[in-house]
This record gives C-alpha cells, sequence and structure tokens, in this order.
C-alpha cells in the first residue's frame, strides 16, 4: 500500500530515471516530481506471519522517506532557486523599496556587466555554460544584452514590497530578438528554453499552495532554514506558440508562462503589463484573488535543454503604480 503523501504528492504522467548529481534544471525537476511515481513502484516484500499489513505499510513508507531526504530535496532546493527569487537575496536590497517608477534601478550606469541591485542566478555549482548579460548601447538606447549558448542563467533585481494585497502597478519594458532559438518548446521538457523572457516573482503563501507542492515546499524550506517564495510568472518571447498562449512550465506548476511575442522581429517591440492581473489569473484560484507580495523581477534566457543558441535585448524595465 502507498502512502497518503505518496499518492497525493506529484502530477507527473510517465516513469523517467534518476538524475545523476551535477546534472541540471530539467533532470532535477524530474527527480522532484515523481516522488509518487517512484513510490508507486517501489517493490513490498511479502507480509510476514507478524507484520501483516501494517508493516508493508511502514517498510514502503520508511524506503519512500528516505528516498525524499536523500535524493528529492537536495534537488528541489537547488531548482527552487532557479525559478523564485531565494528569501536570501532579499537581505541585499537594505531598504525597504518603495513601489514608485523607481523601484526597478536600470541594469547599469555604463557599458558593462549589470549592476546591482541586479544579480545573477545560476544552477548552485553550475558546470554547464552561463547565460551572458552585458549592458550594451545599441540602436541609440542603453539596453541588456542577453545571449544563451547551451546555457542557462537569469538577473535578479530582488524588491521588498511589505503590503499583501497592494496592486504592485505596471511593467513595461521594450525587447528585441536577434537569433531565436527554433527548438525550444514550452510544451515539453526537453525543449522547455526561453529566447528572452522577462519574470515577476510572487511571495504566495504557503498555505495557499495546493497540498501536494505545499508539502514539497515545506520540506524544502525546513531544510534550507528559511521560507521560500513559491510563483513566478514569465513573460516569454518563442518561436512557435502563438500570441497570448499561457501555460505551465512542464517541470513545475510553479512557474507559469505567458507569450507575448512569437518569431523574429528586426525592430524593438514595446510591452505594459498589469502584473497583478496577469498573477490573479494564472494563480487567482489559489490565493483567491488576493494578492501576494511582489518579492522580485527577473530577466534570462536559457539554451541548456534543447543545445540551442539565441540573442536578445531589453531595455527600459519600468515598474510603475
Amino acid at each position: 500500500m502507498m502512502p497518503p503523501f505518496a499518492a497525493q504528492s506529484c502530477r507527473v504522467k510517465d516513469q523517467l530515471p534518476l538524475p545523476r548529481a551535477g546534472e541540471g534544471r530539467g533532470e532535477g525537476w524530474r527527480m522532484a516530481q515523481t516522488v509518487s511515481t517512484r513510490a508507486a513502484t517501489l517493490p513490498s516484500p511479502p507480509p510476514s506471519p507478524t507484520s501483516g499489513r501494517g508493516g508493508q505499510y511502514r517498510h514502503a513508507f520508511q524506503v519512500q522517506m528516505r528516498w525524499v531526504h536523500n535524493r528529492v530535496l537536495p534537488c528541489l532546493l537547488l531548482l527552487l532557486t532557479l525559478i523564485t527569487a531565494p528569501a536570501g537575496l532579499q537581505a541585499q536590497t537594505p531598504d525597504k523599496t518603495v513601489a514608485t517608477e523607481a523601484v526597478l534601478r536600470p541594469f547599469a550606469a555604463v557599458p558593462g556587466p549589470p549592476a546591482p541591485p541586479w544579480v545573477p542566478l545560476r544552477l548552485p555549482r553550475q558546470t554547464k555554460p552561463v547565460t551572458q548579460f552585458e549592458v550594451v548601447d545599441i540602436d541609440g538606447r542603453r539596453a541588456l544584452r542577453v545571449e544563451a549558448d547551451h546555457s542557462y542563467g537569469n538577473v535578479l533585481h530582488p524588491l521588498h514590497m511589505a503590503d499583501s494585497g497592494a496592486a504592485p502597478g505596471t511593467l513595461s519594458w521594450q525587447w528585441k530578438v536577434q537569433q531565436l532559438n527554433e527548438a525550444a518548446d514550452l510544451q515539453q521538457r526537453s525543449g522547455d528554453d526561453t529566447t528572452l523572457k522577462v519574470c515577476t516573482l510572487w511571495d504566495e503563501p504557503l498555505d495557499d499552495v495546493p497540498f501536494a507542492e505545499r508539502q514539497l515546499l515545506r520540506l524544502a524550506g525546513a531544510r534550507a532554514g528559511e521560507p521560500l517564495p513559491t510563483a513566478t510568472v514569465c513573460y516569454v518571447w518563442d518561436a512557435r506558440l502563438p500570441v497570448g498562449r499561457e501555460l505551465d512550465s512542464p517541470f513545475t506548476h510553479r512557474l507559469r508562462y505567458i507569450v507575448l511575442r512569437q518569431g523574429a522581429f528586426s525592430s524593438w517591440r514595446s510591452e505594459k503589463r498589469d502584473i497583478g492581473a496577469d498573477f490573479l489569473r494564472l494563480f487567482g484560484g489559489e490565493v483567491h484573488q488576493q494578492l501576494p507580495p511582489l518579492i522580485g523581477v527577473a530577466v534570462g534566457a536559457d539554451a541548456d535543454n534543447t543545445q540551442g543558441h539565441s540573442l536578445g535585448y531589453v531595455s527600459t524595465l519600468i515598474l510603475t503604480p
């Protein structure tokens, strides 16, 4: 008999191999989201005359918990840093940020690497290539150049929005793509790469997260020694999906995509999003239409799953009340 925790833990449809230590993002989410599948396939010993059904239950539960502790939790902790702003990063912003037009600082005052409070996010002990971010002058404007080449990486601006329920305002920016990752397919784990993305990161109350994901987040938070933010919305520029398409990441329901642009353009495109309305449309059923605090904005691109290449630019990223 499978323990109830395993039966409710993760929504998976297929059996996947266990990743090896040091493997990347996709392999990790396969591990984190196959707890129930693995538990369901654990061999149960034949009942002994003394143990009976209760002994089988205890054995299966103990085996599953050892597997969760030793294999799932380290991977889950690693991967939560990829889609959310770790709570520790908020400490890098010394003062509480007021939701004004200057809430997001420019990528940098001069060409070069992004300047604080922008910080890089990557895999712990990452061995694969890192997506390259550089502030450049192009087309008469200052922009963040984002190039992914078989790589993974993001840059994050931590925020501190103390008041839950307060509308965070409108996020606007300009962007263009010089080279699309044609192999990317956000509907498939093997193709889950983004040519260019701008993401909002939210501290959804843990009690609002669905039961299975909440249990994994609690376990991970206990292991990390601090609470972990829980929801991310990414606006993406995609090679194939139609504009307006909304979908979950194939690796986790805690990350959801909105496709804003499709295909290549030679000129800049402008975006303006009511990020609170977007969050409530995607996660509102969990939070009962109550906005959680916004804790960060990130820009990124990745090509590690497809082993592809992309190049794009983001400029004039502004958060207004």
